[in-house]
């Protein structure tokens, strides 16, 4: 299970230990986290979708896609825990959104941006 306080102090401990607090702002952090989502996507640019569907199947891409999507949840923690956000409550507040945003009697098997139907 994901417990993502004890994942926040492993990172400030690890930023502690190299000095790294100097660097890790938001708008760094963002540019990181960009970055990683850049390497993630760079995993899938060229398949098709029967590719990208299958791709669990392939240990060396599993193993890739793996340790950026642990990146990008390293950045994401660092981030939120230097915003003073909660994660647990923004991504609970933003689920209620989206739901708002995207009935389901309006977009099931609907693609289209909500503002479009």
């Amino acid at each position: 299970m994901l417990d993502i306080n004890h994942l926040k102090k492993i990172l400030q401990e690890f930023s502690d230990v190299r000095d790294w607090n100097q660097f890790h702002n938001p708008k760094n952090l963002a540019m990181a986290l960009a970055g990683e989502s850049g390497e993630l996507l760079e995993i899938f640019q060229w398949m098709s979708d029967k590719d990208s569907n299958n791709a669990f199947k392939d240990a060396d891409i599993k193993e890739k896609t793996s340790h950026e999507i642990a990146d990008i949840l390293l950045y994401l923690i660092r981030l939120a825990d230097l915003m003073n956000i909660n994660l647990s409550e923004a991504l609970t507040q933003k689920i209620l959104i989206n739901n708002q945003r995207y009935p389901a009697h309006l977009v099931k098997g609907n693609a289209k941006k909500y503002t479009e139907y």
